[in-house]
């Protein structure tokens, strides 16, 4: 059976996939802080959960530890189905707002995971008084987890686990060796699946990531086999033994570097591990046959059957074998599919014809492998040409071209961007034929790489106007009475300029949203503001956000829905602000903090172009809470804007703003100044928000209600 990983075709996301296989460590240069007054309340920042597997059909006990506290902990939010978490209450209770105690920053969870419940990684939240944290992750397993045990960093102290099992354990310090010992008969072939660096990219202040090796000794201490990268700097280990005995695993950071929140999983067995489809791409509401790459893979057929009213892009066939394994992940077309026939050669009469619009399934087998399309095209056509690989699971780094039937260069893609990540997929959008005739496109690995995994689905069709979305953080945190702002950035190809309605569902018990909308032209910016009623009861939930709009393609018109991809706010080193996709947005109601309310003068601002006005803030301030507070209608952090709703031609006069409130100052101003050439507007939504700082990058966002900004027509 499959599941829908999430939308494309112009809903589906490209969600780059973690829990499948490759992530990318982040770093930055070092710069240096300047200080910072930060608050009194803060959301738990989860740094890792320990033991990170969890195993199918079993109900186990984790330790969550975060940075700030997690004292008053109620719930626990878990994406996906078949895993459910509760908290399990702290031996040493005290109230949650209590002066007296200390910060809670290792909470128990107990983990229940259905027999059939999808493996792989869950992103897991924790809900409390101040709303939900950030994203810890777990990974639920087929085999029993076996933790690690006491100081074993030899072979005489070396933990004994019997397989099949799952190795889960902590690189805590530096120089820190684990080793665990096994037993195995002549001629068995294991898989050892490391889940390791992966588990780190999502978490928010992790800003140094473990580069993992694994090493299989016997008993004399001769190496037996090792693995480096493979998913990033994640290992994947496959070996044969040749002959019955015990053997050594050692795990170890390959730089002997270590930190307490380095936590890994290592997947032991016999089983099958699927790391890709082959063909990558199948239509929808058929019946197809692929067969899975990877080590122990058999070489038999795997029917799959996308419905047919699934949207286009990747699809998780969940249970590709009788035995539990990782789900095989295949693009699902609406096109019609067409397989390279492995003759698709590198010069113009090896080329292989395809037909346009389609999704071409191929596969760069062998090092220098280069494959040719031919296709048909009209002057002036334009084309949006688009590889699918490393989204799920390839590991081709596809390089892309468009070449005229002389084989001169058209277009070139390499790396693309896909939202606020790099992504190594190309893309060509928009590709204009210059005359009629036949074109050429050309797909290889950039480093002319090949193997049978580096799959790929590269997918041809008319350009045609349309749009993708993206949540700038992961989370709004509210209290009873207060509001919060989320921003939406649109990101447009093939000429689309016209607005997008904002739109959000599955909100709180208590909470209401008014949905704002990006501005035809191109605005990249609109926001939603949340509003928690007076009486609305603690709780929190995973919410949808999706944007809609009118496309036309010069022949017809036609409503277009876009789903938005949520991103959770990443602590650089030196002090950046990256982003890395994450499964959900989740919404809360928690306990009121250091501001309760963020109130405003007018909800409704009309400017004339060159007229300005001032908007008159006061926040309310808890009691005791006197740190600094800054005000901003545009969400940024150093020289970067991550959400910016304003109309175009309206911008904040700083001059004319009192935006720092110090100390015991609850009161200041935001001046609104219109240019003199600035375009009519009606009635766009922007909110006015107070940032109280937790640490140099992360801030704790409050906000007032909508407030409206109208710009009346230039005077004839």
């Amino acid at each position: 059976m499959g599941k829908p990983i999430g939308g494309s075709g112009m809903r589906i996301r490209f969600v780059e996939l973690a829990l499948l296989h490759y992530g990318v460590a982040l770093g930055l240069v070092l710069a240096v802080r300047p200080p910072v007054a930060v608050g009194q309340t803060s959301y738990p920042m989860l740094m890792s959960i320990s033991p990170v597997a969890v195993a199918a059909g079993q109900t186990s006990e984790v330790t969550v530890r975060s940075r700030y506290s997690m004292r008053g902990a109620s719930g626990v939010l878990v994406s996906g189905t078949g895993v459910h978490a509760e908290v399990v209450p702290p031996e040493e209770e005290a109230p949650a707002d209590s002066k007296q105690a200390k910060p809670l920053e290792a909470l128990r969870l107990r983990v229940t995971v259905e027999p059939d419940a999808e493996l792989g990684v869950r992103d897991v939240r924790i809900v409390g008084p101040t709303g939900v944290s950030t994203v810890g992750q777990l990974v639920v397993v087929a085999d029993p987890v076996y933790v690690e045990q006491g100081n074993n960093n030899d072979r005489q102290s070396a933990n004994a686990v019997a397989l099949p099992c799952t190795i889960a354990g902590t690189i805590e310090k530096a120089e820190d060796l684990d080793v665990f010992r096994f037993s195995v008969e002549q001629g068995t072939t294991l898989a050892f699946y490391m889940w390791a660096m992966r588990l780190e990219d999502r978490i928010h202040d992790l800003q140094q990531h473990v580069d993992p090796i694994l090493v299989i000794r016997d008993e004399h201490g001769n190496t037996v086999a090792q693995a480096d990268n493979y998913f990033a700097a994640d290992p994947l280990l496959v070996h044969s033994f040749s002959r019955t005995g015990d053997y050594y695993l050692e795990v170890r950071d390959v730089r002997y570097q270590g930190n307490p929140h380095w936590v890994y999983a290592i997947e032991v067995s016999q089983r099958p591990v699927p790391l890709v489809a082959m063909p990558l791409a199948v239509p929808r509401g058929a019946a197809s046959q692929v067969r899975a790459v990877g080590p122990l893979v058999p070489d038999q057929p795997i029917e799959v059957s996308p419905p047919n009213d699934l949207l286009p892009g990747p699809w998780r066939v969940v249970r590709p074998f009788p035995v539990p394994t990782h789900p095989l992940a295949v693009y699902v077309s609406e096109l019609p599919v067409t397989v390279e026939t492995g003759d698709a050669g590198s010069d113009i009469p090896a080329a292989q014809d395809i037909s346009v619009p389609g999704v071409v399934a191929g596969v760069v087998g062998a090092a220098g492998d280069v494959d040719l399309f031919c296709f048909q095209a009209a002057k002036g056509q334009a084309f949006r040409i688009e590889l699918v690989a490393q989204r799920l699971g390839s590991p081709l780094d596809g390089h892309l071209r468009i070449l005229d039937d002389k084989q001169r260069q058209l277009a070139l893609s390499d790396d693309a961007r896909e939202g606020r990540r790099n992504s190594r997929d190309a893309r060509i959008d928009n590709w204009t034929a210059p005359a009629d005739g036949l074109f050429y496109i050309e797909v290889r690995d950039v480093h002319l790489r090949g193997s049978p995994q580096m799959v790929y689905a590269l997918r041809i069709e008319p350009a045609q106007p349309h749009f993708q979305l993206y949540l700038d953080t992961d989370k709004t945190l509210l209290a009873p009475g207060t509001a919060g702002v989320l921003f939406v950035r649109a990101e447009r190809f093939n000429g689309f300029d016209g607005p997008i309605q904002l739109a959000v569902d599955g909100l709180p018990q208590g909470v209401s949203a008014a949905c704002g909308k990006i501005l035809a032209g191109k605005s990249q910016d609109g926001c939603i503001v949340f509003q928690a009623a007076a009486d609305a009861p603690p709780g929190a939930s995973n919410i949808r956000v999706w944007g809609e709009a009118v496309v036309s393609n010069g022949e017809q018109s036609y409503d277009l829905k876009v789903d938005a991809i949520p991103y959770q706010e990443i602590y650089l080193p030196g002090g950046g602000r990256g982003h890395w996709p994450v499964e959900n947005h989740a919404v809360s109601v928690g306990q009121p903090a250091d501001l309760r309310s963020v109130s405003v003068s007018t909800d409704h601002v009309v400017l004339k172009p060159g007229e300005s006005v001032k908007i008159d803030v006061h926040i309310e301030r808890a009691e005791g809470f006197d740190k600094n507070v800054t005000l901003d209608v545009q969400f940024r952090h150093l020289n970067s804007v991550y959400g910016a709703p304003l109309p175009p031609g309206v911008t904040v006069d700083a001059k004319q703003s009192k935006t720092l409130l110090t100390g015991k100052e609850s009161d200041g101003y935001i001046t609104l100044v219109a240019a003199k050439d600035a375009p009519p507007v009606e009635k766009q939504q922007i909110a006015i928000m107070a940032h109280v700082s937790i640490n140099f990058v992360m801030k704790y966002t409050y906000a007032s209600p909508p407030v409206y900004v109208t710009v009346e027509p230039q005077a004839k």
